[in-house]
């Protein structure tokens, strides 16, 4: 999650101005009113204290309110167990999760320290770090050489956002005990007394319902999915994991054990062993390993591996923290590895590595990275992106040292890898070169530069065609539009029905070839995949009856003239929203009246009035709603557009089949269209007028 606020800690000077003269006495005049309708004065400025921030703006320490966000406090608390464990102060680590969304994590480190806080005479430390937004052993590094927590947040937003909350230490030969809720605590820390054989921090907690509602809850194939990742990522811990078998119900949790201990002393060469298990590959080992930073505290470990089917991922790793989003620690690796590959070439005297790229060398391979650095920076609380500018330094220097001596101690090998990265880079190339000779092409051809408005990315692959109706929609649709991948075609009004219309009136209508040249794929026989410029056909229209008549229309279109890009799915139906439903600060959008009705239902049952706004058509709805609901990758829903296949007894048959409907529906002869609707007016329960 990136920054909310920019803002320097020193505002710049301000110029210096002569003093002004005196201003004549006034008579004074009523305060204005603000905006609300009130005099806005200092009274309104609210000042959140302790973790009210917390409760009031959890989107801003864990992500959101969703099920992502809700399994994040889980990582807080299991990531402060694994800081222990990397320190070497804890080997065994327990997660036990219980009815009711019940999570306990326990470990066998030193235990949080229990004594007065030297700054809270009253507090004791343990109290400080789950009470107090950035307090914890991680900002000065004597108790952490490397940690996943750094903002000293994890424990404390843990805390704030559980109803229920539960510290137990074992510390010193004593077992020491203290409950919370919704932030603060509800008892004071009790001595339960000597504890001779136990030590470490064992942590409980439940989720707040007030904050995350009632239906998102814990899932154990996450959680277990995470534990199991932890215990390759760091190969000196045991993780026992523990579930009740009573949550084990979801088909997601057919492959979750109610209890095991995760150790494997290979770390990620284990994790990547596992899958590669009878899957053939381009070389007969993995490369991996892992080593000390030669000029900084913390290290790096790796396995990447090529199988020949190139179904791999890069999943990387900082201080036991997932990285999704990548970040300088993967920039690191990736230029290692290519620097190598043609470092190895040039010594070889091949000319051919010139032209490989990182994707080359790294594309369709399984990559397990993981690094541990001191203060480390990411991108937001939720860490998502490794920041740190050392990282790339530190991870390719040590990689690459590596790699060049596994390289050139088996030459066979080598050489292999260096001939599939060249292959892979051969077909980048000659990819990038047939698709731009193809957009080249088309767009000499094409009559409507005014209307079509198109992307600048050069290849098929990840752009996107948004075929709106008319020029009101077109505009925002172009504002809305990311510009680099997403092209906009407006067309006027209802296109031609071609199921009925005869092969002149075809041939002669502009809108339809317009379209057609824009597509660049040809129609019927001379139908072209690889011609197609756009990976996406994306049919965005009105959410309402006339949209979805001129939805139909364009279908029908694709259905006669090029069943092929249906068939390979190309064709897609936006599903912009027909109401926006507002309540203070809560914003939902409706798809349609029955949608309405649910949300109303189901999200909208507090105080506060309820503002319902319709949307006339896209051409009325802002560019920023209109990117955020309808073409924004993230957020959209799409609907595929296929052709029935399955049901009969050969795909000719159901080809047939959606040909006699195409026909009775959109055909020339309204007897059929008449006979259709009074077989089916009986299922119809509404009618939209």
């Amino acid at each position: 999650m990136s920054d909310l606020f920019d803002v320097s800690d020193t505002p710049a000077p301000e110029p210096e101005r002569p003093a002004p003269k005196p201003a004549a006495p006034k008579k004074s005049k009523p305060q204005a009113a603000s905006a609300g309708g009130g005099v806005y004065t200092a009274a309104d400025i609210e000042v959140l204290e302790g973790l009210e921030p917390v409760r009031k703006r959890p989107g801003m320490y864990i992500g959101g309110t969703d099920e992502r966000a809700y399994h994040h406090l889980a990582a807080e608390i299991i990531d402060n167990s694994m800081d222990e464990a990397v320190a070497g102060h804890a080997s065994v680590i327990e997660v036990q999760l219980d009815p009711g969304n019940r999570l306990t994590v326990r470990d066998n480190g030193r235990g949080i320290p229990v004594d007065p806080h030297p700054k809270f005479n009253d507090k004791s430390a343990l109290e400080v770090i789950f009470t107090t937004l950035h307090s914890g052993g991680k900002f000065g590094g004597g108790a952490y050489e490397t940690s996943g927590g750094l903002h000293g947040v994890g424990s404390s937003v843990v805390n704030a956002l559980s109803s229920e909350l539960i510290v137990e230490v074992a510390k010193d030969k004593r077992l020491w005990r203290q409950n919370y809720s919704r932030g603060f605590p509800t008892t004071r820390l009790e001595d339960l007394g000597p504890m001779p054989n136990r030590r470490g921090t064992t942590v409980t907690f439940v989720p707040d319902t007030d904050i995350f509602g009632t239906r998102t809850h814990f899932r154990p194939h996450t959680l277990w999915r995470m534990v199991r990742s932890k215990a390759y990522l760091y190969r000196g811990v045991k993780i026992r994991w523990s579930c009740d078998p009573a949550l084990l119900k979801d088909k997601e949790d057919k492959d979750v054990p109610e209890k095991a201990e995760l150790h494997f002393p290979g770390g990620l060469a284990d994790y990547v062993a596992s899958l590669l298990e009878g899957r053939r590959t381009v070389t007969p080992t993995p490369f991996e390993g892992r080593a000390d930073f030669p000029d900084a505290p913390g290290r790096v470990e790796w396995a990447v591996a090529w199988p020949t089917d190139e179904d791999g991922f890069l999943n990387s790793y900082c201080n036991t923290v997932p990285t999704p989003q990548g970040g300088t620690h993967e920039s690191g690796l990736k230029s290692a590895l290519t620097k190598g590959i043609k470092a190895y070439a040039d010594l070889t005297g091949d000319k051919r590595a010139a032209k490989v790229m990182a994707d080359d060398v790294i594309g369709g391979g399984c990559v397990m990275l993981s690094v541990f650095i001191a203060d480390p920076q990411f991108q937001g609380q939720t860490k998502d992106k490794l920041a740190t500018a050392d990282a790339q330094r530190l991870v390719e220097n040590t990689v690459r040292d590596r790699f060049d001596h596994w390289l050139s101690s088996d030459p066979k090998v080598a050489k292999v890898l260096l001939d599939n990265a060249v292959e892979r880079a051969n077909i980048r190339t000659r990819k990038r070169l047939e698709q731009e000779t193809k957009r080249k092409s088309a767009t000499k051809k094409l009559r409507l530069p005014g209307k079509l408005a198109d992307c600048s990315l050069a290849t098929q692959e990840g752009t996107e065609l948004f075929i709106v109706e008319g020029d009101s929609a077109g505009g925002s649709a172009k504002q809305a539009r990311d510009r680099r991948t997403q092209a906009i075609l407006p067309l006027r009004g209802k296109i031609l029905n071609v199921a009925s219309a005869t092969t002149d009136k075809l041939k002669a209508n502009q809108e339809l070839n317009d379209l057609s040249e824009a597509l660049g794929c040809g129609t019927r026989k001379h139908y072209d995949d690889e011609a197609l410029r756009y990976e996406k056909i994306i049919i965005m229209t009105d959410a309402d009856v006339d949209g979805a008549h001129i939805a139909s229309l364009l279908m029908t279109y694709f259905f006669k003239e090029t069943p092929k890009l249906i068939e390979n799915g190309h064709l897609y139906i936006a599903m912009p929203p027909l109401y926006r439903i507002a309540q203070g600060d809560k914003v939902i959008y409706a798809r349609d009246d029955a949608h309405k009705d649910e949300l109303l239902a189901t999200e909208f049952t507090g105080r506060g009035k309820i503002e319902i706004n319709r949307f006339k058509g896209l051409g009325e709805m802002p560019p920023a709603q209109l990117k955020d609901t309808t073409m924004n990758p993230d957020k959209r829903v799409l609907l595929r557009v296929t052709i029935p296949t399955g049901h009969a007894e050969t795909d000719w048959d159901d080809m047939h089949d959606t040909e006699e409907l195409v026909e009775s529906l959109m055909g020339k002869k309204a007897e059929l269209r008449y006979a259709y609707i009074q077989e089916h007016a009986r299922f119809v329960e509404t009618i939209d007028v």
